[in-house]
């Protein structure tokens, strides 16, 4: 047994940085927010894969406005805890978003570097709006300028993981977040 698999054992160690409670408020004020900015509309939510899966089905859910759903898979991190900062596209849009309200749903927003990418693609395809919600900001850690338009939670440079977010695929069913001790 490897050191990694013996820590998936001691994941109750690990400290919890948000609540499954405090994340669910806190997803409820914003889909709040995003049904009235967006009344009358029906926007394209495109989640981007794999991370913002958890996050995108609980906001959905608590929208009052009519939505459609796509995905997108990027990558920047590999296995890693620290992203490389070269963005691929590994999983493109199934549907054409020229003329559509689009809102792109992230996980996390650390150096910036992967949103500030998917912005300038998606942005170059003619959308008639083009917005960013995530549930999580790093803003310490920009290597670019970059601010969501909604944001769930600011947290400290720490590497998390639960709801959605991952260390070499583990960990994505935590209902919480928590800070990964290495």
């Amino acid at each position: 047994m490897t050191d990694h698999e013996a820590g998936r054992n001691k994941v109750d160690d690990y400290e919890v940085l948000l609540s499954s409670e405090q994340i669910e408020k806190r997803v409820k004020e914003i889909a709040e927010v995003i049904s009235d900015d967006y009344r009358g509309k029906r926007p394209l939510l495109i989640g981007v894969l794999k991370g913002a899966v958890i996050f995108l089905s609980d906001l959905i859910r608590f929208l009052t406005i009519p939505v459609e759903i796509d995905f997108i898979a990027v990558s920047s991190y590999g296995n890693a805890t620290a992203s490389s900062g070269v963005v691929r596209i590994l999983k493109d849009l199934e549907q054409s978003i020229q003329g559509k309200d689009v809102l792109i749903v992230e996980d996390i927003v650390d150096t910036g570097l992967t949103l500030n990418y998917l912005v300038e693609n998606l942005g170059s395809r003619h959308p008639n709006s083009l917005r960013v919600v995530t549930l999580l900001d790093k803003p310490d850690r920009r290597k670019v300028k970059f601010e969501p338009d909604y944001c769930g939670f600011n947290i400290p440079d720490r590497f998390v993981i639960g709801y959605g977010l991952d260390y070499g695929e583990d960990y994505r069913q935590l209902s919480d977040l928590r800070v990964l001790d290495e």
